[in-house]
């Protein structure tokens, strides 16, 4: 198969998709949520099948950055089309969906180191629940900035365009906490099962990831104390969510970035 014509035009149908509901925001479209995920899981139906061939081009268990940040791309996206269909939060797709097409058309082109490791079912079970928990998250950081972005305005008294198409600032809340909580109980069993089925979760090339991951469980967590125990919301909400994202991104795609990319080791 070759990879780089569905890597195309899944791109092209996730701009599409992206394209379309960021116009019904600023309603210059009506929104037509059913063609969105149409487009976006046409998208996804193209995006695997590269992902397989890609992995199954590689000599190791363990994927390089590019082909990494594909497969995790690629469930995102999944998650993001299921949750819709009970959430608002397909307005995250007008960010993850370009995100993914993007990775998808680097990975086709760039090389992605591998490494060997024992593939047991404790290890599967670590790596399946880091990849949700990463979707998750992701999904929990993008509708944070879209609560930011909703927050300023209200704050500005600017109560027309993208505010009037958003859900209420308390819904949009809601979902992200929701998010928020269903992405720390993933990263907790991701975690959690790296200590019991990694032979040596703090080995030099696992340290950071492990330091980082526990970073942002911490941050995660305490946003959720704050919430229930504090009430917090709003700005600081979306502070501490994203902040909680970044280092999880350090931690699944930091070291290998700079190995892979930067120094092409």
């Amino acid at each position: 198969m070759q990879a780089l014509p569905f890597a195309t035009i899944a791109f092209v149908l996730y701009v599409a998709a992206a394209t379309w509901q960021g116009m019904a925001l600023f309603r210059r479209v009506p929104p037509r949520q059913g063609m969105v995920r149409l487009l976006g899981a046409l998208g996804l139906l193209l995006h695997i099948p590269v992902v397989v061939q890609l992995m199954g081009q590689s000599p190791g268990l363990l994927p390089g950055f590019t082909t990494s940040a594909t497969l995790f791309m690629a469930v995102a996206v999944n998650v993001l089309l299921i949750a819709s269909l009970f959430k608002p939060v397909l307005n995250v797709g007008i960010v993850l969906f370009p995100l993914a097409g993007v990775a998808l058309i680097t990975a086709t082109w760039l090389p992605s180191h591998t490494s060997q490791t024992g593939l047991t079912p404790g290890i599967l079970l670590h790596a399946i629940s880091s990849a949700l928990a990463f979707a998750m998250l992701a999904i929990a950081a993008i509708q944070a900035i879209l609560v930011g972005l909703q927050n300023q305005a209200l704050r500005h008294h600017h109560i027309r365009g993208i505010v009037q198409s958003l859900p209420p600032l308390t819904t949009m809340e809601r979902v992200l906490f929701e998010l928020v909580w269903a992405g720390i109980l993933l990263l907790t069993l991701s975690i959690v099962s790296g200590f019991i089925f990694l032979d040596n979760i703090f080995a030099q090339h696992l340290l950071h990831k492990t330091v980082l991951s526990l970073g942002a469980w911490v941050i995660f967590t305490t946003l959720l104390i704050g919430r229930y125990r504090f009430g917090w919301r709003g700005m600081r909400a979306v502070r501490w969510t994203l902040g909680g994202c970044t280092l999880l991104i350090l931690a699944y795609f930091g070291s290998k970035f700079v190995l892979e990319i930067l120094l092409n080791r």
